[in-house]
């Protein structure tokens, strides 16, 4: 049942051949890639203005404009840095592979720290939004915001453990259809405000009284709620080997098509937010108030609500893609678990997206599913990244001085110094409000990463054997002498079924049950009597109903006489149930049985099975 049920949500296995084809080309890749950075310009311009109008009331719209455009301009410079990083390092692994290789093995597993928490908030700060942009516009869903943001995140996953064609052809739609929605706004609203001399009304008289001046220090709080929208830049470099070929030049034109749309979205909706006087309100977007403004409660007012609530929770699909992706990277170099860097059915790194949404839901159901509770740890990670990634190139043009190499150190040093400052800005004007997190957890994962790769090289060191000790490995000598060891819990087709095969493999066998009390001995004893064999029956008693210790005090007994260089093998019988339900009828002892013997080195496990049939086809026999 739940193999037919995997089926049917993620489809059937694809094979190795078939990765050729999981590629985006530029039309694909750029929905998918850039829906991210695409998105938070939906929210980005609220952010700002939530730091700056409570302030300094109707002074917030000109300072915003300002904000807007040191905004723009960093996504310019970021986004010429990121060419470069495309070029130099068409493998994918962006930050992580740029840093490490240009400022040593520290640096580089930090920036990959910091862009899987990026990701994993990316996730859970989308659909946040998203549900948001749902509740605007139907507030009686209130209550259920939690749950909203749920379902779309399980909806999320299973389109992108489909595969990258799959998934692609799902999501590719949306971010098409908001970026329409958000042209028509702009230039209806500006046509509406320029040409036909629409006057929109002013705030309340109570809202626009300015309480305080302007100060640097506000300014640098907005900024770094603003830059917001310049999550996601980096998620193009991150994923060049998904690119059809030539990967590198339909990734360079995916990156730059992203900047030119964020350029043109951002900036318009903060110039309209401040030609609409838009005021910051509990339970309405600033981007469904605009769209109100301009085209009132029509049809492209809830277009507008449809789209941004759908490209929010899209914007998710940027992290899935990249984030599973780096994680197998790391994981191929050691430093993740190497179970990321295995795709699953559908060729895609199924383990990173599972992972990805286990987080994210945690961070949902924690911060209640709310945008503006997340928003405080979301930027931290990524410009972390982004300072690593361009000091990293900058060091590589320093070091490699090859033609041209002075403008690109320019570019890539440029970009290091001021997405470094956007660090420490983020950090201290969003430190108390929830950024501490981030910036703890990323030495946590770090030192993790490390010990990760730690416990790997003991793992290699421990089992390797030099080409020159092959040849004297001796395979006819008799080493070990085999002891087997059948458990059984009856006298049962599954017990004789075990029992049958310990004596294929072995002379020294015993049987070794455990009973609770007498009449439990004196009755497996009656059954074991009638049976034709002449292995022994050892029988324990266990009044704390204990099972693998008295097995294993058994095996170090005197009476066992275990000799050095002995191994003993545990056949366990073991039946398997047609249904999955069946399964949770059972006690599954043999689980915790082959768990705790594991960790004896001259024991050897051997489950034997026996498949039962229907309980139908059983009954009527």
């Amino acid at each position: 049942m739940l193999d037919s049920l995997k089926r049917f949500l993620i489809g059937k296995p694809l094979k190795n051949e078939a990765l050729s084809g999981e590629k985006y080309s530029v039309f694909m890749g750029l929905p998918i890639l850039s829906s991210d950075a695409i998105s938070s310009v939906a929210y980005a311009t609220e952010e700002i203005l939530l730091v700056l109008y409570p302030v300094v009331g109707i002074l917030a719209y000109g300072s915003m404009l300002q904000v807007s455009s040191a905004i723009i301009g960093l996504l310019i410079l970021i986004t010429l840095s990121y060419r470069q990083t495309i070029e130099n390092y068409p493998n994918g692994g962006g930050a992580y592979i740029v840093a490490k290789e240009n400022l040593g093995l520290i640096s580089g597993i930090s920036a990959g720290a910091a862009l899987s928490v990026d990701y994993t908030l990316t996730v859970a700060v989308s659909i946040a939004a998203g549900t948001a942009a749902i509740i605007s516009a139907f507030p009686i869903l209130e209550k259920h915001r939690v749950l909203i943001c749920l379902v779309i995140l399980v909806f999320i996953m299973i389109g992108n453990l489909r595969g990258i064609t799959e998934s692609a052809k799902i999501f590719s739609i949306p971010p098409y259809a908001f970026i329409l929605g958000m042209v028509t706004m702009v230039i209806v609203g500006m046509v509406k405000y320029g040409v036909t001399g629409v006057v929109p009304s002013p705030p309340p008289a109570t809202e626009v009284a300015a309480q305080s001046s302007v100060t640097i220090f506000l300014l640098l709080r907005a900024f770094s709620s603003g830059c917001s929208a310049l999550t996601g830049v980096e998620a193009v470099s991150n994923a060049v080997p998904n690119f059809e070929e030539p990967s590198t030049k339909h990734a360079k034109t995916t990156l730059m098509l992203l900047a030119l749309i964020v350029l043109i979205v951002f900036g318009g909706i903060s110039v309209l937010a401040n030609i609409y006087r838009v005021v910051p309100v509990e339970g309405k977007t600033v981007l469904s108030q605009i769209a109100e403004s301009i085209f009132g409660k029509g049809f492209m007012y809830y277009y507008i609500q449809a789209t941004t609530a759908i490209i929010l929770a899209m914007a998710a699909n940027t992290a899935y893609s990249g984030f599973p992706l780096l994680l197998s990277v790391i994981a191929r170099e050691g430093y993740m678990p190497r179970q990321f860097a295995i795709r699953g059915d559908r060729l895609s790194y199924s383990n990173g997206i599972m992972i990805l949404s286990m987080l994210a839901a945690i961070l949902i159901i924690i911060f209640r599913g709310d945008t503006h509770l997340l928003i405080p740890l979301y930027a931290v990670g990524v410009f972390v990244s982004f300072t690593l990634s361009q000091s990293g190139m900058f060091m590589k043009w320093i070091r490699e001085r090859g033609k041209g190499w002075l403008h690109k150190a320019f570019i890539n040093g440029l970009g290091a110094l001021v997405t470094g400052v956007a660090v420490i800005i983020i950090g201290a004007t969003k430190f108390v409000h929830g950024a501490w997190v981030v910036i703890v957890i990323i030495p946590i994962l770090v030192n993790i990463m490390l010990k990760i790769r730690h416990h790997y090289t003991a793992v290699a060191k421990q089992l390797k054997i030099e080409s020159k000790e092959l040849s004297s490995v001796d395979f006819e000598k008799d080493i070990y002498r085999n002891r087997v060891i059948v458990p059984i819990a009856s006298v049962n087709k599954a017990s004789i079924r075990a029992l049958r095969y310990a004596k294929t493999i072995s002379d020294s066998i015993a049987a070794f049950n455990i009973v609770m009390d007498d009449e439990e001995k004196e009755k497996i004893e009656k059954k074991w009597a009638l049976l034709n064999t002449d292995i022994p029956l050892i029988i324990r008693s266990s009044p704390y109903r204990k099972v693998v210790s008295p097995l294993l005090e058994f095996i170090q007994s005197e009476e066992y006489d275990l000799k050095k260089g002995d191994i003993i093998t545990v056949v366990i019988p073991q039946f398997s149930v047609k249904d999955w339900w069946h399964k949770l009828l059972h006690n599954h002892t043999s689980i915790f049985i082959s768990t705790e013997l594991l960790k004896h080195k001259h024991i050897v496990i051997a489950t034997i099975p026996l498949r039962l049939k229907d309980d139908k086809d059983a009954i009527r026999k």
